[in-house]
């Protein structure tokens, strides 16, 4: 007798039917770091347009080093929760450089990013409470509201008038937490984070930004959103993740000592979490030294990304409202999207699909991401081979 269990994941059949038709386009295996052109495990050569390293630190040198040491030092593992057993010392430089480094009072970290949402927002959303999610929210602030206790509201995407209606309906004494991401992950746009703060103080809400995207990318030396936009102070919790500009694996939260006091003794995915390795503390505290020393990676990143907006906006491709190194090619078309990412694997261009349910299937698209490694020859024969792909199938 067949078990209920196989019959149920034998009904899902989207990714045989990607496979069947050759347009299969996840867990490519990569043999090498993630440097701005990758070695395929085929042995075959790609430019990387893939990747979340913004900084480009992700294989450098200077943050092996410090991870190798780290290792020799304190070992591969902390073998438990840093509740226990596993608060080394190294956890706390970092979080004390982290809390400085974004202008709040202290900071904690978990072992990822998705932990890190998944537990603050649980933790801070009691009984009675309210949150209120952007509705294209990364999945794990989504994950931790279903956590809470809160009644959970969603507004249109940045559109401060839908969010208005919705803290209308909350009880004017009761907590209201607004949580967004500070640059978005699939389309690049940015939350309005001053209008956000103005509706705050309006309805004597709490705001939380995700700023996985925003850290090492806006504001001084990639201090972030709220940097960004020059209100730091009126932010009241900073949400960051360390596998992006990084070039590591973790994440961790910001705010007023008291609240991090309360995340410390009840949020349940950093109790009940082994702690963040030692060699990825060491190399996040690395990579935080190297945004502070040279700026000229963020001014380069930076320059690529005008140079490449510009360049897909002159080819007619249709790249929505982005504004950070975060591009998004509208395909519109689930199946022309991923053929065209095969095809550019072909052609030696690593790019990767974004399809429902991330997005609605109206705003199927084709992510490009750019490192401050990357050179502006590589992007325009990226370009190159993204736009004859987007002539090959009609979408220009």
């Amino acid at each position: 007798m067949t078990k209920l269990l196989n019959q149920f994941c034998a009904s899902y059949t989207r990714s045989k039917e990607a496979k069947a038709a050759g347009i299969y386009p996840y867990y490519r295996a990569i043999s090498s770091g993630q440097d701005p052109e990758v070695l395929m495990a085929n042995g075959s050569k790609a430019l990387m347009f893939g990747s979340n390293s913004y900084l480009g630190l992700s294989d450098d040198p200077r943050l092996k080093e410090a991870a190798i040491a780290a290792i020799k030092k304190y070992g591969t593992s902390c073998s438990g929760s840093r509740f226990l057993n596993g608060t080394l010392d190294i956890h706390q430089e970092l979080e004390a450089k982290l809390a400085a480094f974004v202008g709040k009072e202290e900071a904690v970290t978990y072992s990822t990013g998705f932990q890190v949402n998944l537990g603050v927002v649980s933790c801070l959303g009691p009984r009675g409470s309210y949150i209120l999610l952007d509705e294209l929210d990364h999945a794990c602030i989504i994950d931790g509201s279903r956590l809470s206790f809160s009644t959970v509201y969603k507004f249109r995407h940045n559109d401060m008038e839908s969010l208005e209606q919705k803290l209308a309906l909350c009880e004017i004494d009761k907590l209201k937490l607004i949580v967004v991401d500070g640059v978005y992950s699939m389309e690049g746009d940015i939350a309005p984070v001053k209008e956000l703060c103005d509706l705050c103080e309006k309805y004597n809400a709490s705001l939380m930004i995700d700023d996985a995207h925003g850290l090492g990318v806006l504001g001084d030396h990639g201090r972030g959103t709220a940097n960004h936009f020059g209100e730091t102070d009126r932010v009241d919790l900073i949400m960051g993740t360390f596998s992006k500009s990084f070039g590591s694996l973790g994440g961790f939260i910001a705010a007023d000592s008291e609240v991090i006091d309360i995340i410390k003794h009840t949020s349940r995915s950093l109790i009940f979490s082994a702690s963040m390795p030692p060699a990825n503390v060491a190399a996040v505290s690395r990579a935080l030294d190297i945004m502070l020393e040279e700026p000229e990676r963020i001014e380069h990143l930076w320059d690529l990304t005008r140079y490449c907006q510009n360049r897909f906006r002159e080819a007619g491709i249709d790249i929505g409202h982005t504004q950070s190194p975060i591009i998004p090619l509208f395909v519109r078309d689930t199946n022309k999207a991923m053929a065209m990412v095969r095809d550019a694997l072909d052609n030696g261009v690593f790019i990767t699909p974004v399809i429902a349910p991330a997005v609605p299937e109206k705003d199927v698209l084709i992510r490009f991401a750019l490192m401050a490694t990357h050179s502006f020859e590589q992007c325009d024969k990226a370009i190159d081979v993204i736009t004859s792909l987007f002539k090959k199938y009609e979408i220009i």
